[in-house]
């Protein structure tokens, strides 16, 4: 097998650049309900590990609801079989998710080997880290296929043009095609150019992410618009899709970004809660919001998590029970 020299002075990079070079077998794993971050993170780490002669699969316990990863999610496994897997150089490394926690119903499975992490959220706790399981975070990134950039340059490894388009998809996702960045971000910016340079194309990829929607997802839209509720003076926009929704549209019907895009361009808005009634007695929540208002930790005190302006979690209970909880959350953001 083939082994890489850490040229990264980063301690944890170094560690990391070890792990890889004393495995042979890798399972790549992210979080459940993988977004396009998540995905590209996954893909180019597979990628740059077999060019270094690793053996490397990926896997999610999805679902994929997304519709611009309609193209890569038959490239994950579900289930690993342990026969493929049980070897004494097989490892783990688990993207864009605090740990194996987050990792769904393949959870038990990984557990099974030593584990890295490499991640960029802040409102989540990671263990510790140790040579023999690093823990790559940068809680400043605002994606998690930058710091699969950084581990390349530490590889003294080029991007492949694939790679590249990966990485750029992921980062995309996570910017929102860069209008979430601000001045101080600039050497994202640079980081993006270098990717570009080496052949991802920003039309195709905000192609990928903004096209091949569907009807149904436009009649979808309107009726979670139609049914709006304004709060604590318009700060706060609440609405909810229904279970008769779900069944009739299911994931295919969704496109969250348009939708929270739309609702945070209201004047006045400051936080949206978009509710998805998914099964009887379980929903899923939307967070997102602008500036300084970090609905991570929301996100985070009910089991879930993501970005300081863009987090999810799931919750038991019906449509009202769960708006009166998050109305309750959003009080102490917004009643001084």
């Amino acid at each position: 097998m083939n082994s890489c020299k850490s040229i990264d002075l980063d301690p944890i990079l170094n560690d990391l650049v070890q792990f890889i070079n004393e495995g042979s077998v890798f399972l790549i794993a992210g979080h459940k309900e993988p977004d396009g971050d998540c995905v590209g993170c996954q893909l180019a780490l597979r990628s740059i590990l077999l060019r270094l002669g690793k053996s490397a699969q990926v896997c999610s316990a999805g679902p994929f609801k997304r519709t611009e990863l309609k193209n890569y999610y038959n490239q994950f496994l579900s289930i690993p079989q342990m026969q493929d897997f049980c070897t004494p150089e097989t490892k783990v490394i688990i993207v864009d998710c605090s740990g194996k926690d987050r990792t769904g119903e393949i959870e038990d499975f990984l557990d099974k080997f030593p584990i890295a992490i490499i991640d960029h959220h802040a409102a989540v706790k990671h263990p510790p880290s140790t040579p023999q399981a690093p823990v790559f975070v940068d809680a400043a990134s605002p994606s998690c296929t930058l710091l699969i950039y950084k581990l390349v340059k530490a590889l003294a490894l080029e991007l492949t043009k694939e790679e590249a388009t990966l990485l750029l998809f992921g980062l995309c996702t996570d910017t929102g095609f860069f209008r979430h960045l601000t001045e101080k971000n600039y050497a994202v910016f640079e980081a993006a150019a270098e990717i570009i340079r080496h052949g991802a194309g920003p039309k195709s990829i905000f192609n990928i992410i903004n096209g091949g929607k569907s009807l149904n997802s436009r009649i979808l839209l309107g009726n979670i618009l139609s049914r709006v509720e304004s709060h604590f003076n318009g700060k706060l926009l609440i609405s909810y899709e229904t279970l008769d929704e779900f069944k009739k549209f299911g994931f295919e019907g969704r496109d969250s970004d348009s939708l929270n895009q739309m609702l945070l361009s209201i004047e006045g808005a400051e936080a949206t809660v978009i509710i998805r009634q998914e099964c009887d007695d379980n929903c899923t929540v939307s967070l997102r919001s602008l500036d300084n208002i970090d609905v991570s930790l929301i996100a985070a005190s009910y089991g879930g998590g993501g970005h300081k302006n863009a987090s999810g979690l799931a919750m038991k209970g019906d449509i009202s029970t769960v708006k009166q909880i998050m109305l309750e959350s959003f009080s102490s953001v917004f009643v001084q």
